[in-house]
């Protein structure tokens, strides 16, 4: 009898029946290894890690850690107690309600980065291995036992399928490395965690009031990194920290809340933000703070039209630039060509006014363009508007902008006698000129997000979303598309302008070379679309979230000069590679990029016939 083997015996799925790790360690002493590695590591920050003060942080002090031996620390307590979980002791299993063995492997990967990246760091800097201490080498053998029992821990591994025998050596090679590739990745995979149970709405509030008081401890070490080795070790840390308790489980578990109890959020969310200028010394980081207020405020509003009605506007600036321009010719700058001091609610009206007139200006005749017609049309717009400006100095044009000297000399706001460019004090705290202005900034944020929240819940909102899904279905059902995507465009244009209000004082001068398509420094149309889909579009908390990282990272990864662009491109790639829906996506939006997943980590079928079945 004579058996014929087919295409179908290279393409049926193999799946391993037994869970193995990726490293041939027992089970129990790979969980051992991983616990006691954790357990090291902490230990380990304690002890000196060279000999000398020259490399940052000081690293010489046995007994008190110092700089990244701070990250160290909490990287390795971090891996100890997700260790001590996944033996289900009692009082532990808690922090674990999702995989714990994935969480682990994440935890230990943090540790082992983070000291690594340290250990590397002062051999750079100072000359070589021979300047590290007996507890830097002890920080990374324990680093590295942990990450080696961790990537020992059985999990279940994804389908692979087994090399044709008839394809070449490089596509065999090649088919080889993918499902490699397949099964690392299925090590770090965890599947979607149970709901929490319900708790008493107290205990729910006091567990969401410790997140956000995490958050701001956490964006407060963040901002006041004193030198870079120590920020990309900050971004490491928190990286492959986040990604551990994502894979525990109780990222999920705090969303669950959050969505039980979401005013409160809100206004926990807004409270703690409001005590960021009370944790610092001085005025310096709040200057951080009130730009990134600004840059996430105008990204929201892009959100409107972007993330909501899925219109692509690519000079989305201009209409910060047309709120601040107006606002500063109104509030008695004496490069103004009018001469008018409106109080600061006049002025802001004036602002969000002009902004809302040149986005109807604009919306009406090009908003019948659909898609990538649109984006250039928007582009077009964003560079007139920045060219005229520059060019209405009384020579090329008429004198409306002052030209490429633009408004200056823009007073500071007073507001019922409360001078914002003077220091105050407030419960014994000195505010400076910029926590005055970031308060303010807070205040209309909140205000933006409550009317993005409103819209994108009502019929208008419900409107923009079956635009952005499919226009041609929504015009059959009666959606007047015009007027929804007009209302869009006007909206969002109206909000940048309010920020821009608040802009033109706080830089003290308005100049055209500030809003431009892309440039170094945001806000920029391109960063503020970078900021929408990084953050994950249509959602609140999204636009927020990547304003901050886009505004703040480039900020402290100055040294890196003209490789700053490379950079951001390169981390955008790789984001719409690995997570195409953003940081903090949109359920539904999570679920189209998703939907054609069988298995987390799972390789598809082959979709061609190979040389045998053919």
């Amino acid at each position: 009898m004579t058996t014929h083997t087919t295409a179908a015996d290279h393409t049926r799925p193999h799946k391993e029946d037994a869970a193995t790790g990726l490293l041939p360690i027992p089970t129990g002493p790979a969980r051992a290894m991983a616990t006691g590695g954790g357990a090291l590591t902490v230990i380990s920050a304690f002890l000196a890690w060279t000999w000398t003060a020259a490399f940052p942080g000081d690293l010489t002090v046995y007994g008190y850690p110092g700089g990244l031996q701070w990250l160290v620390l909490i990287t390795g307590a971090l891996t100890t107690l997700l260790g001590l979980a996944s033996y289900g002791i009692k009082g532990l299993r808690a922090l674990t309600p999702g995989n714990a063995d994935a969480a682990l492997r994440y935890a230990a990967l943090a540790a082992f980065t983070t000291a690594w990246y340290t250990l590397l760091a002062i051999s750079t800097d100072l000359g070589g291995l021979a300047n590290l201490e007996p507890g830097g080498w002890i920080a990374a053998i324990a680093t590295l036992t942990a990450l080696t029992g961790a990537l020992a821990l059985p999990f279940n591994r994804p389908q692979t399928y087994p090399v044709d025998p008839e394809d070449t050596g490089w596509e065999q090679t090649r088919h080889r490395l993918r499902n490699g590739l397949t099964i690392f990745k299925g090590a770090f995979t965890a599947d979607t965690p149970p709901p929490p149970r319900t708790l008493p709405s107290y205990i729910e509030i006091l567990i969401i009031v410790a997140a956000l008081a995490t958050g701001l401890l956490v964006f407060t070490y963040g901002i006041g990194t004193e030198y870079d080795e120590l920020f990309i070790g900050f971004l490491i840390s928190v990286a492959f920290g986040f990604a551990a308790l994502a894979k525990a489980g109780l990222v999920a578990h705090l969303s669950a809340y959050t969505a039980r109890h979401r005013n409160t959020t809100l206004l926990g969310a807004f409270l703690a933000a409001a005590a960021f200028p009370f944790t610092q010394s001085d005025d310096q980081y709040a200057t951080i703070g009130v730009y990134i207020l600004i840059f996430a405020t105008v990204a929201l509003g892009l959100n409107i039209v972007v993330g909501l009605a899925g219109l692509l506007d690519l000079g989305y600036v201009a209409f910060l630039g047309v709120g601040a321009y107006a606002a500063s010719m109104v509030s008695g700058s004496p490069a103004s060509p009018f001469d008018i001091h409106l109080p600061f609610w006049a002025a802001i009206l004036v602002g969000a006014g002009a902004s809302l007139i040149f986005g109807v200006l604009i919306g009406a005749p090009t908003l019948r363009l659909r898609g990538d017609y649109l984006a250039i049309v928007t582009l077009g717009f964003g560079e007139i508007f920045r060219l005229v400006a520059m060019n209405s100095d009384g020579a090329s044009g008429p004198d409306i902008t002052n030209g490429s000297n633009g408004i200056s000399s823009i007073p500071n706001l007073k507001i019922l006698g409360f001078d914002f460019g003077l220091e105050h004090s407030i419960l014994g705290f000195p505010i400076g000129r910029f926590a005055n202005y970031f308060f303010l900034m807070l205040l209309i944020t909140l205000v933006v997000v409550l009317v993005f929240r409103r819209s994108g819940d009502s019929r208008i909102g419900r409107a923009w979303v079956a635009i952005r899904e499919d226009e041609t279905a929504a015009l059959a059902m009666g959606i007047n598309g015009f007027r929804v995507k007009l209302i869009a465009f006007a909206l969002g244009a109206a909000l940048a302008g309010l920020a821009g209000t608040v802009q033109a004082h706080v830089t003290y001068t308005v100049t055209p070379e500030q809003y431009q398509f892309a440039n170094t420094v945001p806000p920029n149309s391109a960063f503020l679309l970078a900021a929408v889909v990084l953050g994950g579009m249509g959602t609140i908390s999204g636009p927020l979230v990547g304003a901050a990282l886009l505004y703040l990272i480039p900020n402290k990864l100055a040294f890196l000069g003209d490789y700053q662009l490379f950079a951001f491109g390169l981390a955008l790639v790789l984001l719409m590679r690995f997570r195409p829906e953003g940081l903090i996506p949109n359920r539904r939006r999570q679920l189209e990029f998703h939907e054609a997943e069988l298995e987390p980590g799972e390789t598809p079928p082959p979709t061609v016939l190979s040389k045998t079945g053919a």
